[in-house]
């Protein structure tokens, strides 16, 4: 209960302030109303309507700080020839002495007190309040000083106290994201350093498969008991391989992933689904395949893929009103790629060069291809990539 009323507060100023301005008034009223009949005022609805204009600035206190301290020296020099002097005024005086302390800096913290104060040291000399003519001019004066220096004092430590714990609670909030962040680059290093030790494993067992399924085969028509004792070995290892793969996903694997991620790559049969989409977001695309469509790695079938979907993303976004064309060339031993688009072509300032072809040329260079892209002679951009086919019993290096 105390929090939603703290959070109401905080965010209505105005009402917040207004109802301390009405609570100060009331309280005015009720020690005027106890009073003994003697000390009471001539005229009681005159005395609290000089409270509420007393207590009128407090409501603006926070809405409109610099307002209340102006207007509260001009309610002080109209009721001055009155010689009366409510509690609000006093208390209104404290409270944005201290509002202008604690929210505001030192400098012009110090000149509102300035502001405020100045004209009732002034008024205490020349025109005393009726109450205050026993006491004297100088005592009061005193008062006043040490009641604006109180004030002020007590405002300055909370403003001091605010900004220390907003810094303590920033070097918390750092420290925690430091120590998160430390934590979990200690997690990834381990779990890059088992993946690379379960990468060595499965390779090795990898490269015994090839060796044995060809002495396997070698051998097959002279000595079938070898070939067979060879592929049981072969059939045994896949296994072993196929459990250790799994254990390399496992480590590799974050809980960051999403259901995306997790979905099988892409390939060539994606490309027609591709085009489909970005024709559909507004782009002309025609796809033309040349040439007879020879099986691919799926490494290399991937390649393909986001090297398409890159150059028709910035086609997207930076042709404007153009067409597209998607190229697949089969040729002996290599697969040409090749998407155009007849554009306005990059600007000066155009994020084409960025991340995206730069990944696309590392991803063309893994398999021992060339990219190329750049502005085309007649307008437009072109992106060509040239990939050569392994055969199915190569073995990169």
């Amino acid at each position: 209960m105390t929090n939603r009323v703290r959070v109401w507060a905080r965010r209505r100023p105005l009402a917040t302030d207004a109802a301390f301005a009405v609570a100060l008034v009331l309280v005015e009223a009720v020690f005027l109303l106890l009073a003994p009949r003697e000390l009471r005022p001539a005229q009681l609805w005159s005395a609290l309507g000089c409270s509420a204009l007393s207590a009128a600035p407090v409501a603006a206190r926070r809405v409109a700080p610099w307002l209340a301290v102006a207007a509260a020296p001009v309610i002080l020099a109209v009721l001055a020839p009155l010689r009366h002097t409510p509690a609000t005024q006093g208390l209104a005086y404290v409270v944005l002495t201290y509002t202008m302390a604690a929210h505001r800096r030192a400098r012009s913290a110090a000149v509102a007190a300035a502001l405020l104060w100045l004209p009732v040291l002034l008024v205490n000399v020349l025109a005393p309040p009726a109450s205050a003519v026993r006491v004297g001019p100088a005592l009061l004066v005193l008062n006043n000083l040490l009641t604006a220096a109180v004030a002020y004092a007590v405002g300055r430590a909370v403003r001091a106290r605010r900004q220390s714990t907003r810094i303590l609670r920033e070097r918390a909030r750092i420290a925690e994201a430091t120590q998160r962040s430390l934590a979990e680059q200690a997690v990834a290093d381990e779990r890059r350093r088992i993946a690379r030790e379960l990468h060595d494993v499965v390779a090795h067992q990898v490269s015994v498969m090839g060796v044995l399924a060809t002495g396997a085969r070698r051998v097959l028509r002279r000595d079938p008991d070898a070939a067979d004792a060879a592929m049981a070995t072969v059939e045994e290892t896949g296994r072993a391989t196929l459990r250790e793969l799994r254990r390399l996903l496992d480590v590799l694997r974050t809980d960051a992933e999403t259901d995306a991620d997790l979905a099988p790559q892409p390939g060539l049969t994606g490309i027609e689904a591709l085009v489909k989409q970005v024709r559909e977001a507004g782009l002309p695309v025609t796809l033309r395949v040349d040439g007879s469509p020879a099986p691919l790695a799926e490494g290399v079938a991937l390649a393909v893929y986001r090297v398409i979907q890159e150059a028709l993303t910035n086609a997207l976004k930076h042709a404007g009103r153009a067409t597209a064309l998607v190229r697949l060339t089969w040729t002996d031993g290599f697969l040409a790629v090749e998407v155009t688009d007849t554009g306005r072509g990059p600007g000066p300032a155009a994020d084409r060069i960025g991340h995206g072809l730069v990944g696309m040329r590392e991803r063309v260079a893994l398999y021992g291809g060339v990219l190329r892209t750049g502005p085309r002679p007649g307008g437009g951009f072109r992106v060509y990539a040239r990939i050569p086919l392994e055969s199915a019993g190569a073995v990169p290096a």
